[in-house]
C-alpha cells in the first residue's frame, strides 16, 4: 500500500552514512505509515477538523455528524457533488487550510494577526539583509517590498502557486478516471464519471488543504522549500513562526529574524533575476505529471462496483496504489532535473547567506546548522513536497551544492559564480555535485566568440558582405572573383 500522492512511490532515501545507515533503517523498521492519497494522514495536525478521521475526507469535513452539524454537513456534501471545476476543488482546499490553521499547531501555538511593530521589524530586517547581501552577490535586490504574514495570510498568498504545482499531477489522474470505460459506454456512464470527478476533486482538495494548513504552522517565509510560493518581489516572514523557530536556540530574537530575512531576501534575488528558473522548476513538475500511468484494471473494477451511496469506496481505491509513476527515462529525467535544480537553489542561498552573516552575526554558524538539521530530519515542509510530487530533496545534495558554490566563489569570484545562472546549460549537473572540484577547475567556456559568429551570420543573412581575412591580413568580399 502506498503512502504517497495517488499511490506514488518515493525514491529510497540515501542515508548520509551509507550502508550502515541503511542497515539501521532496516533494523528500526524504517518506512512510512498508513496510506492516503497524498500521504498526509500522519502529519501533526493533519486530522483537519475530523481528528482521528484524517484519512477520510468525509470525516474531515463533517466531524462526528452530531445533530447540530448535520445541516452544514449536507450543505458541504452538496457542494462537493456539484463541483464542476478543475482536477482539485481549490475552494475546498482553501476552506480546509484556513480551518486547519485556526486550530493551531501541535505545540499549542495559535495564529494571530500581525501587529504594526512586527511589520516594522520584518521590514527593517529585510532592508538590512539586502544591504548585507549586496556585498556577497552580484544579483541586485529582488524584494520590491517586505511583508509580515500571519499563517492564514500565508495560505491565501501561496495557494495560486500550489495550484500550479499540483494541478498537472491531479489533471493526469482525473483524466484517467474518464478514460477507463470503453468509448461506447462513456455516454451511458456520464453522470457516474462526473460524480467520480467531483468526488476526486473534493478528496484531493481536502488532502491538499490539510497539508497546506499544517505547513503554514511551520514555514518562516515564502521560499522555505526552495520554490517561489508567494507573489513575485515580495519578501515575506511569518513572525509567529519565526518566534517559534528561535524559541529554544538561545539566540537573540533579532538575530534569528535577521538570519531568516537574509535567506528570504537571497531567494528573492535569485528568482527575480534568473527569469528562466521558476518555469524550469515548475516545468519539471509538469514533466513528471506527464509520465504518470494508471492501473486501469484496478480502476475498471472500481468503476464497475462504485456505489454512489458509499463515496468512501473511491477513497479506499485511491489508497491502494492505483496511480503509479512510470519508470521511463523521461520520468527519471524530470525528477533528476528538479532535484538538482532545487539543490543548486538551496545551496546557493546557503552559501551567500553564510558569507553575509558570518562576519556580522555571532550566531551565524549555529543558525546555519539548525536549518540544515531541520532540513535533514524533515518536517511537514519536506514531507509535503515529497508527497505532492514524489521527490525528497536530500540533505546530501544540498550540502554538496553549498560546498560547490563556495568553492566557485574562491576560484572565480562573485561575478564568475553568479554568472552561471545566465543559462540552465551553464549550471552544474548532478554529476558535478558528485565532483565539485572537477567542475570548479574546469576551463570556463568563452561565449564571446560564439556571440561574434552568430552576429556575423545574422549580418550575412541580411545581405551584408561577409568579410574574411586573407593570409596577408587584407580583407576580401566573398562576392569578389
Amino acid at each position: 500500500m502506498s503512502d504517497t500522492p495517488f499511490g506514488f512511490g518515493l525514491p529510497p532515501e540515501e542515508p548520509e552514512d551509507g550502508d550502515e545507515g541503511k542497515k539501521k533503517d532496516q533494523q528500526s523498521g524504517g518506512g512510512q505509515g498508513p496510506a492516503n492519497p497524498f500521504g498526509f494522514g500522519d502529519l501533526p495536525g493533519a486530522g483537519g477538523f475530523g481528528g482521528p478521521g484524517a484519512d477520510n475526507p468525509l470525516a474531515a469535513m463533517f466531524g462526528s455528524l452530531n445533530p447540530t452539524d448535520l445541516g452544514a454537513a449536507f450543505q458541504q456534501l452538496g457542494q462537493m457533488l456539484s463541483y464542476e471545476g478543475g482536477p482539485v476543488n481549490w475552494d475546498m482546499a482553501k476552506q480546509i487550510a484556513r480551518q486547519t490553521v485556526a486550530q493551531g499547531t501541535s505545540d499549542g501555538t495559535k495564529d494571530a494577526s500581525v501587529g504594526a511593530a512586527e511589520r516594522r521589524a520584518v521590514e527593517e530586517a529585510v532592508r538590512l539583509a539586502d544591504l548585507w547581501l549586496d556585498d556577497v552577490t552580484s544579483l541586485p535586490s529582488g524584494s520590491a517590498s517586505a511583508v509580515a504574514w500571519s499563517r492564514a495570510e500565508w495560505v491565501e498568498a501561496t495557494l495560486p502557486a500550489w495550484q500550479e504545482l499540483v494541478d498537472p499531477v491531479a489533471e493526469r489522474v482525473g483524466a484517467a478516471m474518464g478514460d477507463v470505460l470503453p468509448e461506447e459506454m462513456q455516454a451511458m456512464a456520464g453522470p457516474l464519471i462526473g460524480m467520480m470527478r467531483s468526488m476526486g476533486g473534493a478528496m484531493f482538495g481536502t488532502q491538499i488543504g490539510q497539508a497546506v494548513g499544517v505547513l503554514a504552522g511551520e514555514v518562516v517565509g515564502s521560499t522555505d522549500i526552495g520554490l517561489p510560493l508567494g507573489p513575485a518581489g515580495r519578501a515575506a516572514l511569518l513572525p509567529v513562526n519565526v518566534e517559534a523557530f528561535g524559541k529554544d536556540l538561545s539566540v537573540p530574537q533579532e538575530e534569528v529574524r535577521l538570519y531568516l530575512a537574509l535567506r528570504e531576501a537571497a531567494h528573492q534575488r535569485l528568482f527575480a533575476h534568473v527569469p528562466w528558473l521558476r518555469s524550469h522548476l515548475f516545468g519539471a513538475v509538469d514533466g513528471y505529471a506527464r509520465g504518470i500511468k494508471v492501473d486501469t484494471a484496478k480502476l475498471e473494477d472500481v468503476v464497475g462496483q462504485f456505489d454512489p451511496q458509499n463515496p468512501e469506496q473511491l477513497q479506499d481505491a485511491l489508497q491502494q496504489g492505483m496511480f503509479q509513476p512510470e519508470d521511463t527515462p523521461e520520468q527519471k529525467a524530470a525528477l533528476a532535473r528538479l532535484e538538482t535544480a532545487l539543490a543548486l537553489v538551496e545551496g546557493w542561498v546557503d552559501a551567500v547567506v553564510h558569507a553575509a552573516a558570518k562576519p556580522r552575526l555571532g550566531s551565524a554558524d549555529a543558525l546555519r546548522e539548525t536549518l540544515r538539521r531541520r532540513r535533514a530530519t524533515g518536517g511537514p515542509a519536506e514531507q509535503t513536497f515529497a508527497t505532492l510530487i514524489g521527490l525528497e530533496l536530500r540533505p546530501r545534495r544540498l550540502r554538496d551544492a553549498s560546498r560547490l558554490w563556495a568553492s566557485l566563489t574562491d576560484a572565480r569570484g562573485i561575478d564568475g559564480r553568479d554568472g552561471l545562472w545566465a543559462h540552465p546549460d551553464m549550471l552544474p549537473t548532478a554529476t558535478d555535485l558528485d565532483d565539485p572540484d572537477g567542475f570548479v577547475h574546469r576551463e570556463q567556456l568563452d561565449f564571446s566568440e560564439l556571440d561574434k559568429m552568430l552576429g556575423e551570420a545574422a549580418g550575412g543573412a541580411h545581405g551584408k558582405p561577409d568579410l574574411r581575412k586573407k593570409d596577408d591580413g587584407e580583407t576580401e568580399d566573398d562576392d569578389t572573383e
